[in-house]
């Protein structure tokens, strides 16, 4: 917002294809994201753990999930009309409709209401009334799509890297558009990334400590959160920073991946946890191409985000046999890292391919992301040298 409180508008192509869909699309993870705050420090610092389930997987969900389903449905919908509007989304209603979650759906309508609230100050007009729980259920609901080759539907994390989010530590909010099975615009949604790239590097718990003892600057802790976005074949990604406590939203500035091509030099990034991913594999291969930094652990898409903002240069994960890669854990991430100038392909050297319904069919090996082609080669080659002594 500016300095009379109107909305700062987004940088993007002026008003060409997919404008609006880019504006609106910004605005919902912004909203999204000022409510995951509010959940995650009720969480983390006032110990509200009734509010976190187990999903069957065992990975935790809180009513962050369901809020966030809810808030970004309502607006798409209120935006492009409901028939329009088609989402693939992570969690479906089945759960929070069973007898013993009438608190938790309790405390989703809540939450819900208290966001869209303050939905105006990033220039979405709120509900005249407060939703009722039929319609906080109804637009979770509308999460139904399965996605596929043909037609345009929206791909939706509501908070990717729930395990991160419980902890306190670093989680997403991933909002993507697919048209005829094609990614055209992404946006993610960071609460915790910090503008200083090093802290990512603590652990949670000391990162916690030492933002309750720094004073809220540009270096600090606190000055942390953004929403990044891009639009396919546009050359371009942007930042915006969040919102800090009163402060106005600011403009956005345009992001590029790093310049860095020599591996020695380059920190790569693979996930946090290791159900699904294989540390050892991927500390082999970094050895192997000469990268001597340590990994950058950090939860959910916020790998992708590091390299679009130039702070790492490698994202490869492989996953365990039986493990299938879902398209919302990829698709914002993605088109962002391509549009920022980077490359996003399997371990064969193709595009990842998001028509093929909710998962990532047809994956040679793994995923590989680099900020650039010549590192990417590199990866790739290592890939090809190492795997068939592997036990992935």
């Amino acid at each position: 917002m500016d300095n009379n409180g109107n909305w700062v508008p987004i940088e993007s192509e002026g008003d060409g294809k997919y404008a609006k869909e880019l504006e609106v699309a910004v605005k919902a993870v912004h909203v999204a994201c000022m409510l995951c705050q509010k959940v995650q420090q009720d969480l983390i610092f006032n110990g509200d753990q009734e509010n976190v389930q187990s999903k069957d997987d065992n990975s935790p969900v809180t009513i962050a999930d369901w809020s966030v389903q809810a808030i970004v449905s309502w607006i798409l919908s209120q935006a492009f009309g409901t028939e329009n509007v088609s989402i693939v989304a992570e969690e479906d209603i089945e759960s929070l409709s069973k007898s013993d979650a009438v608190s938790i759906l309790s405390s989703v309508v809540k939450t819900v209401n208290d966001a869209l609230s303050s939905a105006s100050r990033f220039g979405i007009k709120p509900p005249v009334t407060n939703l009722e729980t039929t319609q906080v259920l109804e637009a979770i609901s509308r999460c139904n799509s399965s996605g596929g080759p043909t037609g345009r539907f929206w791909v939706l994390d509501p908070v990717d890297g729930t395990l991160g989010f419980v902890r306190g530590d670093q989680y997403a909010i991933a909002l993507a558009l697919v048209e005829n099975g094609e990614v055209v615009l992404g946006v993610l949604g960071c609460r915790n990334y910090p503008m200083n790239k090093e802290w990512l590097n603590y652990q949670n718990g000391y990162r916690r400590i030492l933002s309750r003892l720094t004073k809220l600057d540009s270096a600090s802790w606190d000055s942390k959160g953004c929403v990044l976005y891009a639009k396919k074949g546009s050359k371009k990604a942007w930042m915006q920073p969040l919102l800090n406590g009163d402060k106005s939203v600011a403009s956005a500035r345009q992001i590029k991946v790093s310049t860095i091509d020599n591996p020695v030099l380059a920190t790569f990034c693979e996930p946090v946890e290791k159900a699904n991913s294989s540390h050892l594999f991927t500390q082999g291969l970094a050895h192997s191409v000469g990268l001597r930094n340590q990994p950058l652990r950090v939860y959910s898409m916020v790998k992708y985000a590091a390299i679009a903002r130039g702070d790492a240069e490698i994202f490869m994960k492989f996953a365990r046999a039986g493990y299938k890669e879902k398209i919302w854990d990829h698709a914002a991430g993605v088109v962002i890292i391509e549009e920022a100038g980077g490359i996003v392909t399997d371990a064969g050297g193709r595009p990842l391919d998001f028509s093929k319904g909710m998962y990532l069919q047809g994956l040679d090996r793994g995923i590989i992301a680099c900020a650039g082609a010549s590192l990417h080669e590199k990866i790739m080659s290592a890939v090809d040298a190492s795997w068939n002594s592997s036990s992935l």
